[in-house]
């Protein structure tokens, strides 16, 4: 029986590319397309699909947030990771979220047919560079936990709101929801045991996170 596969992505080429290299393969149907993670809720709950290939960047709410609620409606699902961003920080939060694979849209075609099989059937897949620079990033963030309680993507939030963003604003830079960036703030204020913007600064200051954007 052939595996069942919804495409998500805000860009209608990227879905007719994506449809057209998966329907190639005998052994794999496009059953529903969507545009948006409200839309991809639906065709999951719509046709229970083996497979949800979900974009990360799009318009609301990003696809490491959807995964969770694909999956609520899809359970038996698996999230395959379509993305553009190859920073080890979104692999992460990626399968945090549930996802069983990530691949780069720039991938060959090859790659994302032989993911979709992978986690089809149960495996996780992540290709063998990022797998690589996830490790190196992790061990890297092992080093920094042991001096600094805040995670990679906190130590950014701390960044930003030193620099003077808004949580609306760190939400759009970061690609994430607003409530997550008011819980990522709330997070560091707890863990630094800060209370106002002013002693947020003078931290960030003091350890060096603002230099950080003076030299991107």
């Amino acid at each position: 029986m052939a595996i069942r596969v919804v495409v998500v992505d805000d860009h209608a080429v990227v879905r007719s590319g994506l449809k057209r290299v998966l329907e190639a393969e005998a052994d794999i149907e496009v059953v529903a397309e969507a545009g948006s993670v409200r839309d991809a809720v639906f065709e999951a709950r719509a046709h229970k699909p083996d497979v949800i290939v979900m974009d990360v960047v799009m318009p609301g709410e990003s696809g490491i947030e959807g995964t969770p609620l694909v999956l609520h409606e899809a359970p038996e699902a698996k999230v395959l990771v379509l993305s553009m961003q190859d920073d080890p920080r979104y692999v992460r939060e990626a399968f945090a979220a549930g996802a069983s694979g990530y691949v780069l849209k720039e991938a060959a075609d090859t790659d994302v047919v032989e993911a979709v099989r992978e986690v089809a059937g149960g495996g996780r897949y992540l290709h063998a560079t990022l797998g690589a620079r996830l490790i190196d990033s992790e061990a890297r963030q092992r080093e920094e936990q042991a001096s600094d309680p805040l995670s990679e993507r906190e130590r950014e939030v701390l960044r930003l709101l030193a620099l003077g963003h808004t949580n609306q604003e760190i939400a759009k830079l970061l690609y994430i929801s607003v409530r997550t960036a008011e819980s990522h703030r709330a997070h560091i204020m707890q863990k630094l045991r800060l209370a106002t913007r002013a002693e947020l600064v003078r931290y960030a200051l003091a350890h060096g996170l603002l230099e950080e954007d003076a030299a991107t």
